[in-house]
């Protein structure tokens, strides 16, 4: 069963059954009632449109519907359905579901085409396809209808939703006027004033303003609020129990170190690192020990160079997770250095190290931040799936009741909207696609054939020309007499994997009353936790009291420790995808009691709704130190996966490759702009000959 949020209040003080932290607790009628109509609406679709189902782990999720097409084999009936649940409301699961990567893990286990049957042309011809609907391909169908707003393009992605990574959660609060809104992924726009000339004209295009956005942590400071860390007593036995400890900017390191259950060795070193570490490298210059740093990782670093108590290393250990979806012991020293703050990544400072710059060795998205003048910026409730709206809404008529930042947020959408034959562009979801081939040699052909799978069979569209925004992983599964080389390329480009949780709260009172706003914990499950920014978007209105319903976020990385960033994704999203929801739901509600418990909360009654969103292929994969030696000189993997291959162009955040929306988006621009220059070229051809 779904579970989605109460309209009544819960009963005042009822506590949960000891051990249960909740989930003992009894569903409300109309949480009943919600379900069966979802059950109901998707049961309409047929057995192949399934969207209620478990997974061999028993994974139970309830889904979405999928939005069909109206053209060859389209069933025009299904729209009522569609525009009657939002696929942001009607999952407790998100983002790769059993649903969205049953065929995809068949092509990869060469399993799909033993009962695929034969593809059938749908008689349909596009100037542009899209394979994928996330940032990237939007943007790239966005692109392409802005130069030529006559042209015909379809995009095709296998989730029931726009936005890839960049998902809405939605909550409907009792006594809330309106929904409360959350992030499922993409959250902020990451340094805009650094942004690619083409991404700051995207942003200008669709009147988003990041100008003068104050941090959510000011709000939430003048609240006597602040961030925190709790150190678990799984992770230090030797303490007496569990431990909320609040980082103060306002105290010295000496104080807060003082109040962690580490060992009293690992507190002397801790606050040598904070506070008075030494030259590590005396005698060298800086780049030489920038040198040192980059053939290190931070915990490596840690351990080798400063030799600090095991507990010290563990209290770092998660400091990165939430950034790069690993460990210190996979992020590389040059980029804790550079990224060192009040209270992250200590022990750099008696290196004395020239900041005016940023190293060669740096990440690419680190080295950005000399540059840039702001950081992370949240602009919308929803996070970065209202960029994704707004060109949505503005390319398929009917979809959306407005598409101004004021507005993406609070108007209504007709899902069913998005894939009418009369569209320009039209864009179909739980469609994923299978094979991408051009028609004739690469260098002659003139367009390509797409084929995707509609839940009963294959069919096949005509294009002029086509642009890959699905991951790179998987692009060789689709387009299969690609080089070898570029092949091999690809196969690189090792996503991180993700899990967001979004916990609808009936108030935050407790977080008010522990005093932080968000919080690291150093060796469990969830690796952060923190309640939602404090954006309002034109009527939408954040919770500004602690007696309001907010959505708090929670982050795992399924990383696994002690391996390079790569292998450790591999392994990582094994376990995840054997992981039930229910083990991840309890841990949400377990490690929120442990932290808030102290001051006032009880899962069963505060804890109202919960979506998560599961991402095994997450985070783009920087080219970081010390795992990538050709960092910075090259060659670089990217550069060879992103070739154009006749009419078929890539773009992706993994071709660029980093892991923020304006890597999606310049590389959209990039390969709209090389398809566009090959015809022009083949029409030169053609006219003088």
């Amino acid at each position: 069963m779904a579970h989605f949020p109460r309209d009544e209040p819960a009963e005042p003080s009822a506590p949960s059954a000891p051990g249960t932290f909740g989930k003992d607790r009894q569903i409300s009628r109309r949480q009943f009632v919600d379900g069966v109509a979802v059950t109901a609406a998707c049961a309409a679709l047929g057995p192949v449109e399934r969207q209620n189902g478990a997974d061999a782990d028993g994974l139970r999720h309830a889904g979405a519907v999928p939005a069909q097409h109206t053209g060859p084999g389209g069933h025009p009936a299904r729209h009522a359905a569609l525009r009657a649940i939002r696929p942001s409301r009607a999952r407790t699961l998100q983002g790769d579901t059993p649903d969205a990567l049953g065929v995809p893990h068949a092509l990869r286990d060469g399993r799909f085409w033993e009962r695929a049957g034969t593809p059938r042309p749908t008689g349909e011809s596009y100037d542009l396809v899209v394979v994928g609907a996330g940032i990237s391909g939007i943007t790239a169908a966005y692109a392409w209808a802005g130069h030529d707003p006559a042209a015909r393009v379809l995009v095709l992605d296998n989730y029931d939703d726009v936005g890839g990574h960049a998902r809405r959660n939605e909550f409907r609060p009792a006594g809330r006027a309106g929904p409360l809104v959350g992030h499922g992924g993409s959250r902020a726009l990451y340094a805009p004033s650094a942004w690619s000339r083409e991404g700051r004209e995207l942003l200008a295009d669709l009147g988003v303003d990041v100008r003068g956005r104050r941090p959510p942590e000011d709000f939430y400071r003048a609240l006597g609020m602040h961030e925190g860390v709790f150190c678990d007593r799984e992770t230090y036995p030797a303490g007496p129990a569990d431990r909320l400890v609040v980082l103060d900017p306002a105290k010295p390191a000496r104080r807060w170190v003082a109040e962690l259950p580490v060992a009293e060795r690992a507190r002397r070193d801790l606050v040598m690192l904070f506070e008075h570490p030494p030259d590590w490298f005396p005698g060298l210059t800086d780049a030489r020990k920038k040198e040192m740093l980059a053939g290190l990782t931070y915990a490596g670093f840690l351990r080798e160079v400063c030799r600090v108590h095991p507990e010290a290393v563990a209290f770092c250990q998660t400091m990165p997770n939430a950034t790069w979806a690993y460990g210190s012991d996979a992020l590389g020293a040059v980029d804790a250095w550079a990224g060192a703050g009040p209270f992250t990544y200590p022990g750099f400072s008696g290196l004395r190290l020239d900041r005016s710059a940023p190293s060669p060795y740096n990440a690419p998205r680190v080295a950005r931040r000399w540059a840039a003048r702001d950081a992370d910026v949240p602009c919308f409730p929803e996070g970065n799936q209202a960029l994704v709206r707004m060109m949505v809404a503005r390319m398929v008529p009917g979809f959306a009741g407005a598409c101004s930042p004021q507005d993406i947020t609070t108007t209504w959408f007709d899902y069913g909207t998005l894939d009418r034959p009369a569209n320009r562009v039209r864009v179909r979801l739980s469609s994923p696609v299978v094979l991408v081939r051009n028609d004739g040699p690469p260098a002659t052909a003139t367009s390509a054939t797409v084929g995707y799978y509609d839940g009963g069979r294959v069919r096949t569209v005509r294009a002029g020309a086509v642009v890959m925004a699905c991951w790179n992983m998987v692009i060789p599964y689709l387009v299969e007499d690609l080089p070898d080389e570029q092949r091999a390329a690809m196969r690189q480009a090792v996503k991180m994997p993700l899990v967001h949780a979004t916990a609808q709260l009936r108030r935050w009172r407790a977080f008010r009353e522990a005093g932080v706003h968000r919080v690291r914990f150093t060796g469990a499950y969830w690796v952060t936790a923190e309640l939602a920014p404090p954006v309002s978007a034109g009527s939408y209105r954040a919770p500004a009291h602690p007696d309001e319903p907010i959505a708090v976020h929670l982050l795992h990385t399924p990383a696994r420790r002690g391996l390079a960033p790569g292998d450790a994704a591999v392994a990582g999203r094994r376990v995840l995808a054997r992981t039930p929801y229910a083990a991840m739901e309890f841990g949400v509600r377990e490690q929120l009691t442990r932290l808030l418990g102290p001051y006032g909360f009880d899962p069963a009654r505060d804890i109202e709704g919960l979506t998560i969103n599961r991402w095994g292929h997450g985070y783009a994969p920087e080219y970081v130190r010390p795992w990538d030696a050709f960092h910075p000189d090259g060659p670089f993997p990217a550069e060879t996966a992103r070739r154009r291959f006749g009419r078929i162009a890539i773009a992706n955040s993994d071709s660029v490759p980093g892991a923020d929306a304006d890597a999606a988006v310049s590389a959209a621009y990039r390969a709209v702009g090389e398809l566009r220059a090959s015809l022009s070229e083949s029409r030169a051809d053609a006219g003088s000959s």
